[in-house]
C-alpha cells in the first residue's frame, strides 16, 4: 500500500504544509467546509490551508470521486471504495507538490468553518479499549472487572447521530434523573459527574446489503477513514438509567468529532500488529479471524487529552495509545454485520475509550471514581467537568522514515445546562 504519496522527502507547493504536525503533504484528509459567507463544499486539509476540491484539475477517476462530492458530503465518495480515493489522492499529492502550477483554489483554514464531513445514518459505540474496561468494571465490580463475554465478543450499542457534532461546537450539560447511593430517592438536574471518552472514530465506506454478512478478509475495505471521538458521558445519568438495556440520556445530548477524514492510504505507513492477547485468552471465533488483519489492522496513534479550564492554561491530562484496544476495526465491521445488519455509507462507529497502563481515557479513572479530585496546576481542583471547561483530543502517527501526520483537533467546551 506504500507508494510515491508516502514519500517523506515529498514537499508541498504550499509552504505550511511543510512540516506540519497534522497536515503535511503525506496526509491529505478530506473533509466538509465553508468559507465567509460561501455554502459547503468538499475539501483537503493541506497545511494551513484547504483545498477547494472542485477547483482542482483532476482527471478519469479522480474527477469522478470529486463529482460524488457536489452536494456537499462525503457520502457519494464513501460509497465508492478505495479505488477512487487512491486515484484521488495520488493526482492530489502531484497538484500539491513543490513545482506544481496548476491552478488551485486555497482557502485560510482559520477563516473557515468546518462541518460534519457526511451524514451519519447510524452511529454504533463500541467498548473494545480493554484497560478502560478493566479500569471501570474494578470501580464497581471488584472481583470480577471484565464480564464473561467481554475477550469472546466486540461488546457495542446502537447510539443516536443527530447530536454528533463537528469540533469547536459547545454542548449544554445535560439534564436527567441521578440517584447516587448516599440519597434514598432520585432526583432531576444538571449531570453532577460529566465526563469525556477518548475514541477513534472509524468512517463506513461502501455498504453491505441486507442479510448479507462482510467476512472478516474483506472488513478492512468497508472502512473509508478515521477520525478522533469524545463521547461525552454523563456518569451519575448513565448509573442510574443504564440498567437493563445500557446507557441513554448520559450519552444522547451530544458526541464531538475531529471533521477531517484521515484515509487508510494515509495511515498505511502506520499500520502495526494486533498486540497479542495474553496467553489464556480466547481466540477470536472464526469468523472474527483473518491473519492479514492480525498482522497489520491495528494503528499505532499516539492520542492525548488536553483540560483547559476559565483563566487558565491548557493541561494535558493524559497520553495514551490506539494499540489498546482488544479488537481491530475490521473485527467491530465484521461483527456489527455479521447478524445481517446492513451498514451504510457514512455509518460512524466509536471505538470505545481508549486507555493504557500510561494514560487513561476519562476522568473516571483518573480521579476512582470522583473519590480522588485531580489538582491542576493553576490550583484548580476536579472530580469530573466543570461549565466552562474545555477538552481537545490530538492524535499522531510517526514512524522512522515516514513524516508524520495528525488528525486536528477535537474540542468541546461544556455549557450550563438548560
Amino acid at each position: 500500500m506504500l507508494d510515491a504519496t508516502h514519500d517523506a522527502a515529498r514537499r508541498s507547493r504550499v509552504a505550511s504544509a511543510n512540516g506540519h504536525a497534522d497536515f503535511p503533504i503525506q496526509n491529505l484528509p478530506l473533509g466538509v467546509f465553508a468559507p465567509p459567507g460561501g455554502a459547503k463544499r468538499a475539501g483537503v486539509a493541506i497545511g494551513d490551508s484547504i483545498l477547494e476540491l472542485a477547483s482542482a484539475p483532476l482527471t478519469g477517476v479522480a474527477a469522478e470521486a470529486v463529482a460524488s462530492m457536489a452536494d456537499g458530503t462525503l457520502n457519494g465518495f464513501f460509497a465508492l471504495g478505495a479505488a477512487p480515493r487512491k486515484a484521488l489522492r495520488a493526482q492530489l499529492s502531484e497538484l500539491l507538490s513543490e513545482g506544481s502550477t496548476a491552478e488551485l483554489v486555497l482557502h485560510d483554514s482559520g477563516k473557515c468553518t468546518l462541518h460534519l464531513p457526511a451524514r451519519i445514518g447510524d452511529y454504533t459505540d463500541f467498548y473494545a479499549g480493554i484497560q478502560h474496561a478493566t479500569n471501570v468494571g474494578a470501580l464497581f465490580r471488584p472481583d470480577q472487572p471484565l464480564m464473561p463475554n467481554y475477550k469472546h465478543v466486540p461488546i457495542g450499542y446502537h447510539g443516536r447521530a443527530s447530536s454528533i457534532v463537528p469540533s469547536g461546537t459547545a454542548l449544554r450539560r445535560p439534564n436527567g434523573q441521578r440517584k447516587p447511593a448516599a440519597e434514598t430517592q432520585p432526583s432531576f438536574g444538571p449531570s453532577r459527574n460529566l465526563d469525556y471518552e477518548l475514541e477513534l472514530g472509524i468512517w463506513i465506506g461502501p455498504g453491505n446489503s441486507l442479510g448479507e454478512p462482510i467476512p472478516i478478509a474483506q472488513a478492512a475495505g468497508h472502512i473509508a477513514g478515521y477520525c478522533l471521538l469524545n463521547d461525552w458521558s454523563a456518569r451519575d445519568i448513565q448509573g442510574w438509567e443504564y440498567q437493563p438495556l445500557g446507557p441513554f440520556l448520559a450519552k444522547n445530548f451530544g458526541s464531538t468529532i475531529s471533521p477531517w477524514v484521515v484515509t487508510p492510504e494515509a495511515l498505511a505507513p502506520f499500520r502495526v500488529a494486533q498486540p497479542a492477547r495474553p496467553e489464556g485468552d480466547p481466540k477470536p471465533m472464526a469468523y472474527l479471524w483473518d491473519e492479514t488483519d492480525q498482522a497489520e489492522g491495528a494503528l499505532a496513534l499516539e492520542l492525548e487529552v488536553w483540560l483547559t479550564v476559565p483563566g487558565a492554561a491548557p493541561h494535558r491530562l493524559s497520553t495514551s495509545d490506539a494499540r489498546g484496544l482488544y479488537w481491530t476495526p475490521a473485527q467491530m465491521v465484521a461483527h456489527h454485520s455479521c447478524g445481517g445488519c446492513n451498514l451504510q455509507p457514512g455509518d460512524l462507529f466509536g471505538s470505545g475509550t481508549i486507555s493504557t497502563e500510561a494514560g487513561y481515557g476519562s476522568l473516571l479513572e483518573i480521579t476512582q471514581g470522583g473519590r480522588k479530585p485531580l489538582t491542576l496546576p493553576s490550583g484548580a481542583t476536579r472530580r469530573f467537568l466543570e461549565d466552562g471547561d474545555s477538552i481537545t483530543l490530538r492524535a499522531r502517527a510517526r514512524r522512522d522514515g515516514f513524516a508524520g501526520i495528525g488528525f486536528g483537533d477535537c474540542t468541546g467546551t461544556i455549557l450550563a445546562a438548560p
